[in-house]
């Protein structure tokens, strides 16, 4: 029996698993989820609506008074036409772009005064910026970066028109 081979034992191996990919993955899925979680909130931003009047019997449009209302047209050629109020134009201003920044600047220093004065402070001018299809797209960009330099904070675009006001733009 000596001759007899000599029996190999298999050497015992330690079987450990390597979890660091699946921690790295867990953590990489959790900031993912959260990052989606967060953008997928609803966003809201605050409105600021015109003073309605009191026991107004017409539609949504017609119980809102028209004094804190500022609309700039834009025509082609850097055209400006602005008026304050509603429905239809108080007051037409043909301006060049440094004469309507301070028209602009003025209105909104009058309008906040008129808040104030009534006991609304803070309530400036709500601007109605209309492009026309003949204006362009630089002359929207330069109002509404003239919104930001006259802290303007109620301002939409509206490409809607009246038929007072196509009449506006059509003359001259």
């Amino acid at each position: 029996m000596e001759n007899l081979p000599k029996k190999i034992r298999s050497k015992k191996l330690n079987t450990r698993v390597d979890l660091t990919a699946m921690v790295s993955i867990s953590f990489l899925l959790i900031i993912f989820f959260m990052v989606v979680g967060e953008l997928s909130k609803p966003k809201t931003i605050e409105v600021s609506l015109p003073d309605r009047d009191q026991g107004c019997g017409g539609g949504p449009i017609a119980c809102y008074r028209g004094e804190r209302f500022y609309t700039v047209l834009l025509g082609d050629n850097n055209k400006i036409i602005t008026y304050d109020g509603l429905y239809t134009p108080i007051k037409k201003n043909n301006y060049n772009k440094n004469e309507f920044r301070a028209n602009l600047r003025f209105t909104n220093k009058r309008i906040l005064e008129y808040s104030t004065a009534i006991g609304k402070p803070n309530r400036g001018a709500i601007v109605f910026i209309k492009p026309s299809e003949k204006s362009t797209y630089g002359d929207l960009v330069d109002i509404i970066e003239e919104m930001r330099l006259a802290n303007i904070e109620a301002y939409t675009i509206v490409n809607e028109f009246t038929p007072e006001e196509e009449k506006l733009l059509a003359s001259n």
